[in-house]
């Protein structure tokens, strides 16, 4: 009786799967060898259960699809396959999958493998717990954490999906890149495998011994260590750190630079520079910025403006050097001034202005070859100035009146309020002194020579001139003196020219064309991976059961994401 009972279950199990195989295609249809299988009506019905035989591991095979294992339980009716112990799934030479268990549906395409799965394609190696494969849309996902190796890197997350036609993962919620050089950290992270391109959306971090990089949208090449970022970004760079609408970063050459809006800050040194075009050399410790660039430092509660069409900031932390070429201005409360190229040294307190130099101190107006203002760098405040060469200071009184001086050398010492109080001029001095009473009425105009001469100063006009070494000279009255006569040769009063504000730094200059910056598209809006699954019939033995194949709130991550990257596309 049970050899018959057999004979028929075998004669049912051959009659449903030739009615299933003339409703479907032959090749629709998975196809199941082994050299031992057997029917176990009682535990496993309308299944057949194959077994491996002499180390032969079961085959399994279904439209371009191979598997090995040591179980498979074959639901013909379902066209549906269990594979159980050492697993292994192959999808033509390129995608390659091991597990402990693996189901998969001949109807829907679906394949799910779980117990330590390895996913590896030419570039890459995935380890999970968990895996769908939908081969319809050639995509892998997982939700329960998983790392993927390739040559440089290691990178996980808690939620993955791989795109096979794109070679491309999208990796979700605490995304983490590691390399012997840096960690990346993001929320949101498209890899692509074949290149090593990452792109990196919501607030990420790359962080290595020398460097950080934050961004809210952000391209990195992990193979060539180059990336672009834009949206909030910023390079923290050997005590600076760097901010502008469009970052590029070169880890090999040790380089940044920034393009847009920038901000240099130097938090050792309490400086900032902004500008719209620079670049950083980590390890020559430079900083080149161009585009209304200006250099801001802080001293004594007071801020010092230099501006130039190109500024270059160079040295080590507590020895900055400042140095700006052509036009360049500078600017403090009650010190300003032109000339062609600028140079501040911070260890020594000097500033050099080099070429065509004039510098405005209150009513006092100074040029000269050169001129070097000289800071106290303990205090913070300025100590002296020298002018060299063809020296020539002009002061403008109350009424309007011009004294003037001028000799070879001029040297002026400031008061604790950065006032000038008192000029030395020597050598071949000349002089033009408007002299006035107590109520500003002009009484004499003083005109002469001397060897060398002291000027003094209170509450910004002068109280006193004293003239030294061969002094001739000699006042006039008013009246006797023609207004052609009242201006030394060389005088040239340029008041106009005085900058009363930092805004004054541009006067004059055309404000410069910005790039437009074509940033980064936002991350596209995919189609969720359950989708197409939705009415897919699951067969009863089925590990997945209906409400795993839905995307769980928790992991609907890349949602606000997604949406956040499209509302602010523009930036």
């Amino acid at each position: 009786m049970k050899n018959i009972s057999n004979f028929l279950f075998f004669a049912i199990i051959l009659v449903t799967v030739v009615a299933t195989a003339q409703e479907r295609p032959a090749d629709s249809l998975i196809k199941v060898k082994g050299s031992s299988s057997f029917i176990d009506e009682i535990n496993i019905p309308d299944a057949v259960v194959y077994s491996k035989t002499n180390n032969k591991q079961v085959y399994i095979e279904h439209r371009g699809i191979k598997m090995w294992c040591d179980q498979a339980l074959f639901y013909t009716k379902d066209n549906f396959v269990r594979a159980i112990g050492n697993v292994r799934m192959n999808q033509g030479d390129s995608l390659k999958m091991q597990s402990r268990f693996a189901q998969y549906d001949g109807n829907s395409k679906l394949a799910f493998a779980n117990g330590n799965v390895v996913m590896t394609n030419p570039d890459t190696t995935l380890k999970t717990d968990s895996l769908f494969f939908d081969r319809v849309k050639q995509e892998a996902y997982y939700r329960s954490g998983g790392t993927v190796r390739d040559t440089a890197s290691t990178l996980t997350s808690r939620i993955g999906r791989f795109f096979v036609k794109e070679s491309r993962y999208q990796f979700l919620d605490d995304v983490v890149v590691k390399n012997k050089e840096y960690t990346i950290n993001s929320p949101h992270l498209n890899y692509y495998t074949e290149t090593g391109h990452a792109f990196l959306y919501g607030p990420s971090t790359i962080t290595s011994s020398t460097s950080k990089v934050y961004c809210e949208r952000g391209f990195y090449d992990t193979r060539a260590d180059t990336g672009y970022f834009v949206k909030n970004s910023k390079i923290d760079y050997n005590n600076r750190t760097i901010w502008g609408d469009s970052l590029y970063f070169d880890r090999n050459r040790a380089f940044a630079s920034a393009t847009n809006n920038i901000i240099v800050l130097d938090t050792i040194n309490n400086s900032i520079i902004n500008g719209h075009y620079a670049e950083v050399f980590r390890e020559k410790d430079s900083v080149f910025i161009t585009k209304r660039a200006v250099a801001i430092s802080t001293e004594n509660q007071d801020s010092i403006y230099i501006h130039a069409d190109t500024l270059m900031v160079t040295g080590p932390e507590n020895d900055r050097v400042i140095r700006g070429f052509h036009d360049a201005r500078l600017f403090k409360s009650d010190l300003s001034g032109k000339s062609d190229s600028i140079i501040s040294i911070q260890k020594e307190g000097i500033t050099k202005m080099l070429t065509r130099p004039i510098l405005w101190n209150n009513n006092s107006q100074i040029t000269g070859d050169s001129i070097f203002i000289y800071g106290n760098t303990e205090t913070e405040k300025l100590d002296s100035l020298l002018v060299t060469e063809n020296a020539f200071m002009i002061d403008q009184d109350s009424s309007g009146g011009f004294s003037q001086v001028k000799g070879k050398q001029l040297v002026g010492y400031f008061n604790d309020n950065n006032e000038m109080r008192e000029v030395h001029i020597n050598k071949n001095v000349e002089n033009l002194i408007y002299t006035r009473d107590e109520f500003g009425k002009l009484i004499g105009i003083n005109k002469g020579t001397s060897g060398r001469m002291i000027v003094e100063f209170e509450e910004k006009a002068i109280v006193m001139i004293t003239t030294l070494d061969n002094p001739d000279d000699k006042t006039y009255p008013p009246d006797q003196l023609e207004e052609n006569a009242r201006k030394m040769r060389g005088f040239k009063w340029r008041g106009d020219e005085q900058l009363l504000t930092r805004n004054d730094l541009f006067k004059g200059k055309l404000a410069p064309v910005l790039p437009i910056i074509r940033g980064i598209p936002p991350p596209a809006v995919e189609e969720d991976f359950f989708k197409s699954l939705e009415d897919i019939k699951l067969n009863e033995n089925s590990r997945v059961k209906k409400k795993d194949l839905k995307t769980r709130k928790k992991d609907q991550i890349a949602v606000p994401l997604s949406q956040s990257a499209v509302k602010t596309s523009e930036n």
